[in-house]
């Protein structure tokens, strides 16, 4: 049965890395004391130390040891053996790329499938969804392909932002992008806003956090879901 949190963001405005998930995380991974950290995204081009780092002070006060996928000779042995997974944020197809060279793809569908936890911000939660084409990231390489774990029924859109009332930005909205991408494809999409998150327990998809979320479906017009709601699609 799968166990996931799918998570728009590690950090929001205001707190600490991973400190508003603090107590889901929690409870998420009680009976876990090891965790796999998969750093592949790298924000801003820090190193793979650097990326593990900071996801090990984000578990310290849960007192969580946190081990980089990077510091074993054989990463798919390392996620067969895992107890718990997280995979952060930082570049969607940097991390795509790295996860089909390193041959995760199918051994991280599969363990998921299983009931491996899985907490996934940003970058890491857009790889959960059924391809990565509702990225917000620059293509800074080009990955195999854009499919990613299908661990959920839809495509996720992190960071989801709102058009500005009298704004000068002239560039496309989020709500755009996606009707351009639903113009190609009819894979659903939820835009989940900073501080939101998904939950999911087998088959079973609830939205938590503070905030609604934007649900985008092909052909038909954009609607909010209520925090606490179910994620039927």
């Amino acid at each position: 049965m799968k166990k996931m949190i799918i998570a728009s963001t590690s950090t929001v405005h205001g707190s600490g890395y991973l400190e508003y998930l603090k107590e889901e995380l929690n409870t998420f991974f009680s009976q876990i004391e090891s965790i796999l950290f998969v750093p592949y995204a790298r924000p801003g081009g820090i190193s793979y130390d650097e990326y593990t780092s900071i996801a090990k002070k984000g578990f310290e006060s849960l007192e969580k040891e946190v081990v980089g996928i990077h510091s074993f000779k054989d990463p798919v042995q390392a996620v067969n053996k895992a107890n718990g997974i997280f995979v952060g944020g930082g570049n969607t197809f940097l991390l795509v790329t790295e996860l089909y060279k390193n041959k995760l793809i199918t051994p991280l569908r599969e363990n998921i499938s299983k009931g491996l936890p899985y907490l996934g911000t940003s970058a890491g939660a857009n790889i959960t969804g059924v391809s990565m084409q509702t990225t917000n990231d620059m293509p800074i390489i080009y990955p195999p392909s854009f499919k990613t774990l299908e661990a959920v029924p839809f495509n996720i859109n992190p960071h989801y932002l709102d058009p500005i009332p009298g704004s000068k930005h002239k560039g496309e909205t989020r709500e755009t992008r996606i009707k351009e991408f639903h113009e190609f494809n009819t894979v659903p999409v939820v835009g989940l806003r900073e501080g939101s998150w998904l939950s999911v327990t087998g088959d079973e998809i609830t939205l938590k956090g503070n905030l609604e979320a934007r649900i985008f479906e092909a052909g038909k017009k954009p609607f909010e879901l209520a925090t606490n709601s179910k994620v039927i699609l």
